[in-house]
């Protein structure tokens, strides 16, 4: 099962991105003001996950990525992958999971191991 985990990016925005169940990042959303925007578009993409398009493409370097989008609106980016294949599996993956999918905060700023 995938993983939603929301971060703290160093401008201190937020961001989150969507983790297969062997930890690789499938997609990353852009930077948002507040964390509960984060945590809006998450529980959208669970709640309304039939009603997402990816609209597939090829980077400069070759590499296949999509960009996940309602209507107009690009809810997130992937990372790039080496093949069409695993493209489709990492839509496959989001399908099938981003459901019943954990969500993880890490915009604490706390060290996970105290003295």
């Amino acid at each position: 099962m995938g993983t939603f985990v929301i971060s703290k990016r160093f401008d201190d925005h937020y961001k989150f991105v969507f983790t297969s169940r062997k930890g690789k990042t499938i997609f990353t959303s852009p930077s948002m003001e507040l964390k509960m925007e984060c945590e809006e578009s998450i529980e959208a993409i669970k709640t309304n996950i039939e009603k997402y398009t990816y609209v597939k493409a090829r980077a400069a370097n070759g590499k296949y990525f999509f960009k996940m989008m309602l209507d107009e609106t690009v809810i997130a980016t992937s990372r790039k992958y080496t093949t069409p294949l695993l493209l489709e599996k990492g839509i496959d993956e989001i399908i099938r999971t981003a459901v019943k999918s954990d969500v993880l905060d890490f915009t604490m700023n706390e060290f996970v191991f105290p003295d």
